[in-house]
């Protein structure tokens, strides 16, 4: 299955390290009190980790404002997906999961292999917005709804009102609703857009989320599951590994969280690069979608060569999006970067469509 992030299939060309806008993480690396906290703990290693990851919960409930027994851990988003999916298998074997399309291919992955049917919402090109007819999309033998807001990889956000109306009819069902929320932190006003508010309301939603993108942690694994009850917490906790979240990545979720002026200077940063991102790729006959997050979806025009392809001669990754079902070989998907990055890959992308 491909990903982004993958820089370790091939070498750069001379050598060097890859230039990479097919991983849509944190371009401002790891907060600095996440990497002394490593340092400093780096002898607390030899131990097997807090199972429970007690400590992490504990400052997850603090910010979150999500009580301590709602909280499940994982080894990144990825894992608590395939947990979930695992908990829904066992409830209702012959259950229905439905995901909209294009989106993360993992939520499909994941009910497949648990065993569950999947069923696509595709989404309408060329806005390619999530709208209410995802409502009427869940049936009486849905089980499972999975949304990422904002969606990856076109970056656009769902309205709450939306989202609330999707949970109401996933009450009705007894469906399990579940927001992707893994990149809302990258917008303009998350809080306003969050679906943690409503689990005290919806008895059926949970809210996932990580580590990973936000505080450029990918490497140490780190993501969590808000649940509207306590009963479903433990079940996803019950199920996978026992020791799923390393001692590291605990340490460095808890000092993450600590980092309040991180997230602030992360958004200003989107903020001043994603409009001039979006004007260098229409400047460039791009059709580029009007994403929210740190990533920016775009269609190229026909005969367009593969750019993915062309841009690894210049040393540059970014996301083809032909295996997303409901796009096509003509999407791409780049990270908002720093400003010279961003600046390197439309000189890079400029000189490929010259040649």
């Amino acid at each position: 299955m491909q990903h982004g992030g993958d820089v370790y299939s091939q070498r750069a060309p001379g050598g060097g390290a890859w230039l990479d806008f097919s991983s849509n993480v944190s371009p401002l690396g790891m907060p600095l009190a996440v990497l002394a906290a490593l340092s400093a703990t780096v002898s607390e290693w030899a131990a097997y980790p807090d199972p429970q990851s007690r400590e992490l919960r504990t400052a997850l409930s603090a910010y979150t404002q999500v009580p301590y027994e709602q909280l499940v851990c994982g080894n990144g988003a990825a894992d608590l997906i395939f947990r979930l999916c695992q908990v829904v298998a066992v409830r209702c074997p012959a259950g229905e999961v439905l995901v909209v399309a294009p989106t993360f291919s993992e939520y499909e992955a994941a009910a497949l292999q648990a065993g569950l049917s999947v069923r696509r919402f595709e989404l309408a090109k060329p806005a390619l917005e999530l709208d209410t007819g995802i409502i009427a999309a869940v049936r009486a033998e849905t089980r499972l709804v999975f949304v990422c807001n904002p969606n990856n990889p076109t970056g656009l956000l769902s309205e709450r009102a939306l989202l609330e109306q999707l949970a109401a009819r996933c009450e009705q069902v007894g469906a399990l609703l579940v927001v992707d929320e893994c990149f809302l932190s990258f917008t303009a006003t998350p809080h306003d857009h969050s679906m943690i508010p409503m689990l005290q309301q919806y008895p059926c939603l949970a809210v996932l989320d990580a580590f990973t993108k936000k505080y450029a942690l990918a490497g140490l694994r780190l993501g969590y599951l808000l649940c509207a009850t306590a009963e479903l917490a433990a079940a996803v906790a019950a199920t996978g590994q026992p020791w799923a979240v390393s001692t590291p990545a605990q340490v460095a979720g808890i000092a993450a969280l600590r980092s309040t002026d991180y997230l602030t200077e992360l958004r200003a940063l989107i903020a001043a690069e994603r409009p001039r991102l979006v004007a260098g790729l229409a400047a460039l006959g791009f059709a580029v979608l009007p994403g929210t997050a740190n990533y920016l979806c775009f269609r190229a025009p026909n005969n367009t060569p593969d750019l993915a392809a062309a841009l690894r001669t210049h040393g540059i990754l970014i996301r083809s999006c032909a295996n997303y079902p409901a796009l096509s070989a003509a999407y791409y998907r780049v990270a908002i970067r720093t400003p010279a990055d961003n600046d390197t890959l439309i000189t890079a992308l400029s000189s490929v469509l010259q040649n």
